[in-house]
This record gives C-alpha cells, sequence and structure tokens, in this order.
C-alpha cells in the first residue's frame, strides 16, 4: 500500500449539455463545437451523446488553481458553443424531454453496442456528472480508502443535488439523476471490499453476467479508476457554480486523506451496512440539502445540513493542512444559507411556472465564470 502523498492531487471531469441559445432546448452540435475549441484536446472530449461534451481539468495539487483551470475550459468551451449559436448547460439533466431519436456519438461503435444491449436504459445517457479523480493511489491503497469514503456519498450526493425536474416535470426529488442512473446494473453505491481481489473479483462478476461491456461501464458511485492511478468519485451531480465543484473536490480529496490516516494509525473500519447505505442514497437523492439524510451506519434520520456539517466537521483537519478550509466552510455556509442546485431551479419555476426559466437560469449560472 502506498505512502500518503503530500498533497493529494484532485482532477475533475464535468460534463455539459448544448442547448440551442433560442429555444433552450438540447441540439447534437458536439462535434462542431469540439472542433472548434480543438486548440484544447487533451481537457476537452465528446461524450455519450452529440448532446454532450465534457472537460478535464489537469491534475492540480491546490483547490485554487482547480478552480483557475475549470474557469479556463468553461469559457473556452462556452466561446465555442456561442459560435454556433448554443450555450452551456450545466445541468444533469435537459429538464425538458429531448425530442426525436437519440443521437448518439458518430464515431463510438461501443455506445451503439449499449444501446443495442441495454435498451431504453441508454436514454439516461443524456445526463450530466462530476466526476472527481484524487491521487495518486495504487489500486491496493484506492481500493481500502473506498470502503472508508463510502459512508458519505449519500451526503455528496445531497449536497450537489441539482436535478429535481426531468423529461418536463418535478420528479419529487432533488437528484432525479441519482436515481434514474440507480437502472444500470452496474451502478450505485460499492461493496464493501474485504481485499483488492473481491474487488476485482466483483467487477469480473459485472462483465460475466453481461451487465456491463467493459471497464469503463462500472457505474459505482465510488471506484478505483481503470485509467488513471485515482480513486473517482462519480456521485455528484452536475451543477453549474464552480464554486461548488470546487468544494466538492475539496470535500472529496479531505475525505481520502482522512482514510489514509485512519489506515496508517491502525484504526478500524466500521463498515456501513449496504441495506442501510442504499436507503441513505435515496434520501439524500429524494430530500437533497434541504430535508433529511439517513446516518449511513445507524440508519437514523438527521437533517440533511447537520450530515453536510458533520462531514466539514470530520475532515477539517485534513482542510485546514492544504488552506481548503475556509473555503469549504464559506461555501457550504452559502449553500445552507442559499438552497441547493435543486432547490434555486424550484425557485425559479415557482416563479412563473414555466420550465424555460429553470433553463435559463442555469445557463445563466453556467456562465457565470
Amino acid at each position: 500500500m502506498s505512502s500518503i502523498p503530500t498533497p493529494l492531487t484532485v482532477g475533475v471531469e464535468e460534463e455539459f449539455l448544448l442547448v440551442d441559445a433560442t429555444t433552450l432546448r438540447v441540439v447534437p452540435a458536439a462535434p462542431l463545437v469540439l472542433a472548434t475549441a480543438a486548440g484544447l484536446p487533451q481537457q476537452l472530449h465528446a461524450e455519450g451523446t452529440r448532446y454532450q461534451v465534457e472537460i478535464s481539468t489537469p491534475v492540480a495539487d491546490s483547490a485554487v488553481t482547480l478552480r483557475e483551470e475549470l474557469a479556463v475550459l468553461r469559457r473556452a468551451l462556452s466561446a465555442a458553443a456561442r459560435a454556433h449559436g448554443c450555450r452551456l448547460l450545466a445541468a444533469p439533466s435537459p429538464v425538458v424531454a429531448v425530442e426525436g431519436p437519440l443521437h448518439l456519438t458518430d464515431d463510438e461503435p461501443r455506445q451503439r453496442e449499449q444501446h443495442r444491449r441495454f435498451g431504453a436504459l441508454t436514454d439516461t445517457l443524456v445526463s450530466c456528472g462530476r466526476h472527481i479523480h484524487i491521487g495518486t493511489l495504487d489500486v491496493d491503497t484506492a481500493v481500502a480508502v473506498s470502503n472508508r469514503v463510502r459512508p458519505w456519498l449519500p451526503t455528496l450526493i445531497a449536497l450537489a443535488a441539482n436535478s429535481p425536474f426531468w423529461g418536463g416535470r418535478d420528479t419529487g426529488h432533488s437528484s432525479w439523476r441519482a436515481m434514474a442512473w440507480s437502472g444500470w446494473p452496474s451502478a450505485g453505491p460499492p461493496p464493501h471490499f474485504t481485499s483488492t481481489a473481491h474487488f476485482r473479483h466483483s467487477v469480473e462478476t459485472l462483465l460475466g453476467s453481461g451487465a456491463a461491456l467493459d471497464t469503463k461501464m462500472v457505474y459505482w458511485d465510488l471506484r478505483p479508476s481503470g485509467n488513471w492511478p485515482t480513486l473517482e468519485i462519480r456521485a455528484p451531480d452536475m451543477s453549474p457554480d464552480i464554486d461548488t465543484a470546487v468544494l466538492q473536490a475539496e470535500l472529496g480529496r479531505a475525505l481520502v486523506a482522512s482514510a489514509l490516516r485512519a489506515i496508517a494509525e491502525g484504526r478500524p473500519d466500521p463498515p456501513a451496512r449496504d441495506d442501510v447505505l442504499r436507503l441513505a442514497r435515496w434520501r439524500a437523492a429524494h430530500d437533497g440539502l434541504e430535508g433529511f439524510g439517513l446516518d449511513p451506519y445507524t440508519g437514523a434520520e438527521v437533517p440533511a445540513a447537520d450530515l453536510a456539517e458533520a462531514l466539514l466537521d470530520l475532515v477539517a483537519p485534513d482542510l485546514a493542512a492544504v488552506g481548503d478550509l475556509d473555503h469549504a466552510a464559506k461555501t457550504l455556509g452559502r449553500l445552507l444559507r442559499d438552497g441547493s442546485g435543486a432547490a434555486r431551479q424550484r425557485t425559479a419555476f415557482g416563479r412563473r411556472g414555466d420550465l424555460t426559466d429553470v433553463l435559463r437560469h442555469l445557463v445563466e449560472e453556467t456562465e457565470n465564470f
């Protein structure tokens, strides 16, 4: 198992939808937009459908650098989108239903095989998340750390909740993306692994059962990356606010650092029960930050805000050690005061009962660099 790197590195992948600048409905313009923004080939990518584009930040040692990189990449992608009559939408769902047949990425036969095998489940590909990579970790370390981070995944979902509207209606959930994505047989909370061999066997079982085409389709909310020496947090919704994105990266990195210290000190690892964690995940997706969550160890009902503050308290020493505590505390305080992304969407809708107002609100927040 590797020693604790100081500081741990962090990188973020953000997925965006492209919408028509006038109608604010998704448009399959990704090939055009990416061609226009071709000056950043390592950081801008196609996604599963032509409605989507993705940015990948360079590896960063600090949250300050990460924020700067996110702003630069968002600005470049936004300019390329505007050149083709589009705007960026940092939202997990198109809000209104996608019209016509699904436009899969033309140069990805794999996506078409997904559609053939999984049918209507591929409709959920038109959704956007934020993936946070924490490194550098070898696979043995990443597996051991995963066990200690997984109980806090529901709280990260609640903090990021930003998909109350899906297919033109209010779903009654704050993160419907988390629920829709749960339909994939390879998605949801990862198991508590007894060893690296157990982790590898779980992946082989997914592949052998037909539940995943390849290791890229291991859609757990948290996983050792198949491509990089990192632990990848996949649970959060995409949200428009850059500071919220940085907060999630800060908390993720601090959770990994806290887990590494606990492992080094030989502290016991009380695993969260799978049934309780699955219920806690649903409650986080339903209530978001404004309602209640479940204690991941006991299943007791707790205000979601209290769970968020408990997470901040838990990792405060690790946030402070790398200079992130002040930003994390201020950003969390603002979220608790002003509301989650889901709450802000519902406020925008409540003014006139018009989903166009929700889309306009999202576009404006997305481009507030």
